[in-house]
Order: C-alpha cells, then sequence, then structure tokens
C-alpha cells in the first residue's frame, strides 16, 4: 500500500440541487428514506421538526434551508442523511445520496472563501475528482453553537 492509498478520506456523497457535498462516513448513522416528520411548535425555521428514528427522537434540518437554497418538494430519491454531532443525532434532509467514495488527501483543495451560495465555514475542502467537484462539508461548523443547543433542546 503507498502512503497516498492510506491517506484517503471516505465520505458519503449527496446532493443539494446542482452540487455534489461529501461528509465524513464515520460521522454518518444511516441514511433513510424521508419519512413522516412532526412538526414542532416554536422551533427555529431550519428545523423541520423531529422522527422517531428506532426509539431515539431524533431532529430534523432540511440542508436546502440551512443553505439558502429554495425549498423543494421531497422527491423519490430524496434522503435523510443521519449524522452524529455534538453527542446527538440530526436528520439531514438531502437531494439524494449519491454514493461512498475515497477520496485522496492530494485531490482535495482548502475551501474556497464562497462556493456557491454556501459560507466558507461549512466547508472543509474541494475535492478534484477526474470530471467532478465535490465540496466537503465541516458537519461541526453548519450550525452555530446557539443553533446546536436549541437542536439539542428540540431532541428533547
Amino acid at each position: 500500500m503507498t502512503q497516498s492509498q492510506m491517506e484517503e478520506t471516505k465520505v458519503i456523497v449527496f446532493q443539494l440541487k446542482n452540487e455534489e457535498y461529501g461528509v465524513p462516513v464515520n460521522q454518518v448513522g444511516s441514511i433513510e428514506r424521508v419519512q413522516h416528520i412532526t412538526r414542532v411548535p416554536n422551533s427555529p425555521d431550519f428545523v423541520k421538526g423531529v422522527i422517531n428514528l428506532r426509539g431515539i427522537v431524533t431532529p430534523v434540518v432540511d440542508l436546502r434551508t440551512r443553505f439558502g437554497l429554495e425549498e423543494l418538494e421531497h422527491q423519490e430519491n430524496t434522503r435523510m442523511i443521519i449524522v452524529q454531532m455534538d453527542q446527538m443525532h440530526v436528520g439531514l434532509v438531502v437531494d439524494a445520496a449519491n454514493d461512498v467514495i475515497d477520496i485522496p488527501q492530494e485531490a482535495i483543495e482548502p475551501a474556497p472563501e464562497v462556493v456557491g451560495s454556501v459560507e466558507a465555514d461549512y466547508i472543509k475542502g474541494v475535492a478534484k475528482l477526474e470530471k467532478r467537484l465535490l465540496i466537503l462539508l465541516n458537519l461541526d461548523k453548519v450550525f452555530s453553537n446557539a443553533e446546536v443547543k436549541q437542536l439539542q433542546s428540540v431532541e428533547g
């Protein structure tokens, strides 16, 4: 095994609008079809509600709303990626979850100041893979500390 093979990042690739994003596979618990979401009164705008996922009350966030993209009706390919953040599970609604890939470290470039409508703080880097550009999200910065506390209050 060469040095570059050892320095790969495994990510779950998902789609929002026309862009592909990646989150580290070690932060992903599962990928689910969108199920009934129970709206929680007085929750932040970016929180769509909660689901009961195998006995765990899980807050659900629509990443389109979070990133300032127009909302879209849920489609056949719409998925919910369950991620682990700050000792809690959060469901991220995305347009589609495409695949799992290994990204060599040398293909990852630092985050530009702004990529599309997503603020640079959310972005860990951009992976250039042959004909694909993949935006790598930093899940720890998708939500502010205050927003994480709001999510925790929704979680119960």
